[in-house]
């Protein structure tokens, strides 16, 4: 079972696009898919409400206020949708149920310093992150060819891990109106006409491999 974590500490990152799009994507594989909201808002949960009946099922979990969280045992992907203002003992719950982490950045210049406030307390997480967690950065709702966008990204592309380790920066989603139309119809871009999402899907492409990958998972000791 693939325990995929969406997470950033600061509000208004797009974690729950990332999440939904996360879930309707590998449904729309084929796989059986759980979507757990930890986030009081429910958004994700809100999304899944309005998901057309015709389309591959995504089990909604309500994470944020049960004490255990079940999901179903034939799931193959689970994917959380974090809360914001996640820290000390909260976010190191969370992480400990992950296998994958991915951090969503927006390019400003406040999100982006707090963006450096939170990858502190992850790295004050050694024992977790050391673990084998895996994690990884998307610079989110950038607008091309800004200069916001393009110090961001490298920023994102000279982070480190607490071993020294390049800090995996994968790709950045741009800003789009297919994400709001996906958001409006409980779908994820993934489930449009491939010729409407093209531009999208391919940004996407490489969180999409990493994340399928032998690299996006813990390596098991022996």
């Amino acid at each position: 079972m693939r325990k995929i974590l969406v997470l950033n500490a600061k509000g208004g990152s797009g974690k729950t696009t990332i999440a939904t799009n996360l879930a309707g994507y590998f449904a729309a594989q084929g796989a059986k898919v759980a979507l757990v909201d930890f986030d009081p808002q429910g958004s994700s949960l809100d999304w899944l409400s309005v998901r057309p009946s015709d389309r591959a099922k995504i089990a909604g979990v309500d994470g944020s206020t049960k004490k255990s969280v079940r999901v179903p045992r034939s799931c193959e992907y689970v994917i959380m949708d974090a809360p914001s203002r996640t820290h000390d003992d909260q976010l190191a719950a969370l992480v400990r149920r992950a296998q994958t982490v991915v951090l969503p950045v927006v390019p400003s210049p406040i999100d982006i310093r707090a963006a450096q406030r939170f990858l502190g307390e992850l790295r004050a997480l050694r024992n977790l992150v050391d673990a084998g967690v895996k994690l990884t950065t998307v610079a989110n709702r950038v607008r091309e060819g800004t200069l916001v966008a393009n110090e961001l990204e490298d920023y994102l592309f000279g982070l480190t891990l607490p071993s020294g380790r390049k800090f995996p920066f994968l790709t950045m989603l741009r800003s789009s109106t297919n994400y709001i139309r996906a958001a409006e119809k409980g779908l994820s871009i993934f489930e449009f006409a491939p010729v409407a999402t093209a531009a999208d899907r391919e940004y996407w492409s490489p969180l999409l491999r990493w994340l399928q990958s032998p690299r996006s998972v813990p390596t098991k000791k022996a």
